[in-house]
């Protein structure tokens, strides 16, 4: 399948897609570059916003405005993408942890849950990444992580995949969605070939995983087990995402860290929107707080 449109951004690392139903905007941040994208589909209009932080993952707010629920590399904050007043909320990685935040998304409830990353081993130390669930307070729910990813829910909210990114494996738990507690830890599905990034899941329950290194998404079905493969044409593909009216266009961010002008040379769309039309639907994003 070939994409439907390529937006040219050459982000160095593009992740965190979210279809916007107020503004009808796919957006997404470049993580290092510290901006924000919304594009347009139809008119092909990109615009950007400059971030005070690196913006590594975010959930819109209930209320039609300017406002988001902003993960930033050292913590959580309100940012108003209009104005860019920050309103930190809780920060506990300070500058030189050798860790950041990373992956983060709602829940249906609109908990949202996010992980943190080590990023430098030689300043983080001991101290690894942790998963954290946030609803007004930020309690950790797992730890002993190196890179938090692929966080996303099944369409009745009753569980939670995860993936510690270097260990090639997506996790699934059990999610209690009065409590927000989550059990039973077990391996959704071993990833052969490149790591698991981002991933997403569809109204059938199937999660479709960013393929870092791959170039591609793979659609799981509920038990885990392969059903297609969506190759993307840049190599680091890093998170997809459903949006449209209809949600069927399935949007795919990709990224150019590490890759050098020979590598670029070789793959010249990395860092690349690309978006494909679908068949299935995905589930509508859920603001923080429902």
């Amino acid at each position: 399948m070939k994409p439907i449109a390529i937006v040219p951004s050459a982000n160095n690392l593009g992740e965190g897609p979210l279809w916007n139903d107020h503004d009808g905007k796919l957006w997404w941040t470049d993580i290092h570059a510290r901006r924000l994208h919304r594009h347009h589909l139809a008119t092909g209009v990109t615009e950007t916003i400059e971030t005070p932080e690196r913006l590594c993952s975010y959930a819109f707010l209930p209320e039609k405005g300017s406002r988001i629920l902003a993960a930033f590399e050292t913590g959580l904050a309100y940012f108003d993408t209009g104005t860019k007043a920050v309103e930190w909320i809780v920060r506990p990685e300070t500058e030189g942890s050798g860790r950041r935040f990373n992956d983060g998304r709602t829940d249906k409830q609109g908990r949202f849950w996010v992980g943190t990353m080590v990023e430098d081993e030689a300043k983080a130390g001991a101290t690894r990444g942790s998963l954290f669930r946030f609803d007004g307070a930020l309690t950790e729910q797992a730890g002993g992580i190196t890179i938090s990813n692929s966080l996303c829910c099944s369409p009745d909210g009753r569980t939670l995949y995860f993936s510690d990114t270097p260990s090639k494996v997506i996790h699934a738990y059990d999610l209690d969605p009065d409590s927000g507690t989550i059990s039973n830890k077990r391996v959704f599905a071993e990833v052969t070939e490149g790591y698991p990034d981002g991933a997403v899941i569809d109204e059938e329950g199937c999660l479709w995983s960013a393929r870092w290194g791959a170039g591609e998404v793979v659609r799981h079905a509920p038990d885990g087990k392969v059903i297609s493969r969506l190759a993307v044409p840049a190599g680091q593909a890093s998170c997809p995402a459903f949006g449209g009216p209809d949600r069927k266009t399935l949007f795919v961010t990709s990224a150019r860290e590490g890759l050098d002008a020979a590598a670029l040379a070789r793959d010249p769309e990395a860092g690349n929107l690309f978006a494909y039309q679908v068949e299935v639907a995905g589930l509508p994003v859920v603001p923080f707080g429902g």
